[in-house]
C-alpha cells in the first residue's frame, strides 16, 4: 500500500504542477513515471495492466465513433500508406546522418536504423484521441481523417507484430468472423440496460471479452478486437452515451500509461540528446502529412489541423521496438532512446496542439488553395445567406434552441455542426443543418454570405472552441446579439467579459428552467380549478 500512496502522491503532484503553469496534466503525468524510476521505486504491480487496459477502452470508444466508410477514402489510406514509406526512409535516413557526423547510436546496422525509423512513423492513437477528445473534435473533418489514418497505421503496426512474433494466428481466427452476426444480440442486449451503470459495465466487458480477449486468444492484437469490436456497435443510437459513460474510467487508467512509459528504462545524458535530436523529425513528418491531405483534396486549414495532430511519434514505437531487441534486430538501448523520443514528442505535441488554431492561421498563407470544385466535398463553400440565427453546435442544447427559435417565434435558423451522422440525422428530420467546423477560421470565409444574420448563439460543448468561435465574430465584424452556454461561473464571467449579452449556464439554468415550468403548470391547473 506504501508504494501505491507513493505513485498516487507523486502523479497527482506532478499532474497538478503542470496545470499550475498552465501545461496539460499528461505532461506531468510523463515526468512523473521517469521521475518515480530515478528515485529507485520499483514499477508497481499491475501499472501496465491498468495501462493496457486504459489503451483497450480507448480503442474500444474510437470504434463506437468511428464510420468504417472513411477508412476507404483515398485522403485516409492513400495518406497513410504513402506517408509510412516516406516517413520511415527520411528517418532512418536522419539516424544514418547522425551515425556519420560521429554521434554515437546503439548498433547502427542499416537493418537497426531501417527498423527505427520504422517504429518513428507512427503517430500516437492515444495522445492525439486524447487531443481531439478535450477540444470536442473526434468528429470535425480533420479529426475523422486523423483518426482514420491512426486506424490504418495500427493494422500496419499489428501486420508486423504478426510477422515477426513467429507465432501466426490460430486457424481459430477464422472464428471471429462470427462476431459479425453476434454483434446483432450484443444491440439487442444493450438496448435493455438503460442508462445507468450497468451500461457503462456492457461497454467494458465488450472491449475486453470479445474484443481483447477473443483475439489475444487467437494470436491477433487485443487492442485492435476492442477497436472492431467498437466499430461493430456503433450504428446503436446509445453509442455517444456509452462512450460518455467509459470517459472518466478511460482516462484514470490511461494515466497509468502515461506513467509507464518511464519505466521503459532510465535514460543516460547521451540517450537524452538523442531523444532530443528526433524531435528534428517532427515538422517533417508534420508538413509531409499536410502536403499529403493537401494533394488528396482537403483545404488548406484542414489539412494543417491534421498534420499538427499527427506530428508525435506513438507508443508503438516501444513496441516495435521491444520486439527489435528481442528478436536480435535491436540493442536495449534502442528501446529507451526511443522512450526518450516518445515521451519528448508527447509534451511537443501537446503545447502546440493548445494553439493549434492560431498556429493554423499562421501557418495557412504559406499554402494555395484549391479551386472550390476540386475540394473535398465536406471543405466546399457554406452558404448561410438565407439564416437571421445562427446555432454553433448543434447538440441537445443547440438543437432545444433551434426549434424555440424557428418554432416558436418564426426565425430562419441555420445549424452549424462537425459530427457528419448528427448533420445527416438532423437534416433528414427536417432541420436545415450544414456540417462545418465553427472555429475555423476559414468556415467563415467559405460563408458565402452572413449578411442576414442577427443572432449567433454558440452551443458547442467545449468553451474553449465557443471562445474560438466568438474571436471569429468579432474579427469579422459581427453586430447581431451573441448568446453561449457555460458549465460554470467562470466561464460565465469570460464570456460576459467579452461582450455576450446573454449567457446561458447549464446547471443554474436548468434549474431555473424547471421551477418556471413547475410554476406555469401550477398556474394553469389553478386556473381550470
Amino acid at each position: 500500500m506504501s508504494t501505491v500512496a507513493l505513485y498516487l502522491v507523486v502523479v497527482f503532484a506532478a499532474g497538478a504542477l503542470a496545470a499550475a503553469v498552465r501545461l496539460p496534466p499528461l505532461i506531468g503525468f510523463l515526468a512523473a513515471g521517469f521521475v518515480l524510476n530515478a528515485m529507485g521505486t520499483p514499477e508497481m504491480p499491475g501499472l501496465d495492466r491498468a495501462a493496457d487496459v486504459g489503451v483497450t477502452l480507448m480503442l474500444f470508444g474510437i470504434g463506437l465513433k468511428l464510420d468504417v466508410r472513411s477508412l476507404l477514402r483515398k485522403e485516409v489510406w492513400g495518406t497513410a500508406g504513402i506517408h509510412m514509406v516516406l516517413s520511415s526512409a527520411l528517418a532512418a535516413g536522419f539516424l544514418g546522418l547522425l551515425a556519420l557526423v560521429h554521434l554515437e547510436l546503439p548498433g547502427d546496422t542499416a537493418r537497426a536504423l531501417l527498423l527505427a525509423g520504422f517504429a518513428l512513423s507512427f503517430s500516437s492513437t492515444v495522445l492525439v484521441f486524447k487531443v481531439l477528445e478535450e477540444r470536442s473534435e473526434t468528429t470535425s473533418l480533420y479529426g475523422r481523417v486523423a483518426i482514420g489514418i491512426l486506424v490504418i497505421q495500427d493494422v500496419a503496426a499489428v501486420a508486423f507484430i504478426t510477422a515477426t512474433s513467429g507465432h501466426p494466428p490460430s486457424p481459430w481466427a477464422f472464428a471471429l468472423l462470427l462476431l459479425l452476426p453476434g454483434a446483432w444480440l450484443f444491440r439487442r442486449v444493450w438496448e435493455r440496460l438503460g442508462h445507468g451503470e450497468l451500461q457503462a459495465l456492457f461497454g467494458i466487458v465488450m472491449a475486453l471479452v470479445p474484443g481483447y480477449i477473443a483475439f489475444t486468444a487467437v494470436g491477433l492484437k487485443g487492442d485492435l478486437g476492442a477497436l472492431l469490436v467498437g466499430a461493430l456497435l456503433a450504428s446503436h443510437p446509445n453509442a455517444s452515451e456509452l462512450s460518455r459513460r467509459l470517459f472518466t474510467v478511460k482516462d484514470l487508467l490511461l494515466v497509468a500509461f502515461f506513467v509507464s512509459i518511464g519505466f521503459h528504462g532510465m535514460p543516460t545524458t547521451e540517450m537524452v540528446l538523442m531523444g532530443a535530436a528526433l524531435l528534428a523529425l517532427l515538422p517533417v513528418q508534420a508538413l509531409l502529412f499536410v502536403w499529403l491531405l493537401w494533394a488528396f483534396g482537403l483545404r488548406r486549414r484542414t489539412s494543417l489541423r491534421a498534420g499538427l495532430a499527427l506530428a508525435n511519434y506513438s507508443e508503438f514505437a516501444l513496441i516495435v521496438g521491444a520486439i527489435g531487441v528481442s528478436t536480435g534486430m535491436l540493442v536495449e538501448d534502442w528501446l529507451v532512446m526511443l522512450s526518450v523520443a516518445v515521451a519528448l514528442s508527447f509534451v511537443v505535441s501537446t503545447l502546440v496542439n493548445r494553439r493549434g488554431s492560431a498556429l493554423t492561421g499562421r501557418l495557412v498563407r504559406w499554402l494555395p488553395e484549391h479551386p472550390d470544385h476540386r475540394l473535398h466535398p465536406e471543405d466546399r463553400p457554406i452558404d448561410i445567406g438565407h439564416a437571421e440565427v445562427l446555432v454553433l453546435g448543434m447538440g441537445r442544447v443547440g438543437q432545444a434552441a433551434y426549434r424555440e427559435f424557428a418554432e416558436e417565434h418564426g426565425y430562419t435558423v441555420v445549424g452549424i455542426e462537425n459530427s457528419t451522422d448528427r448533420v445527416e440525422r438532423l437534416c433528414a428530420a427536417g432541420l436545415d443543418v450544414q456540417e462545418a467546423d465553427a472555429t475555423d477560421q476559414e468556415f467563415w470565409e467559405r460563408v458565402i454570405a452572413t449578411g442576414h444574420v442577427r443572432i449567433a448563439v454558440l452551443a458547442m460543448p467545449f468553451h474553449g472552441s465557443n471562445l474560438v468561435a466568438l474571436e471569429q465574430l468579432t474579427a469579422g465584424g459581427f453586430s447581431g446579439a451573441v448568446a453561449a452556454v457555460a458549465q460554470y461561473d467562470d466561464e460565465v464571467q469570460e464570456l460576459r467579459a467579452r461582450g455576450v449579452r446573454t449567457v446561458f449556464n447549464l446547471y443554474s439554468g436548468a434549474g431555473i428552467a424547471l421551477a418556471s415550468e413547475t410554476l406555469e403548470s401550477l398556474g394553469e391547473r389553478d386556473a381550470d380549478g
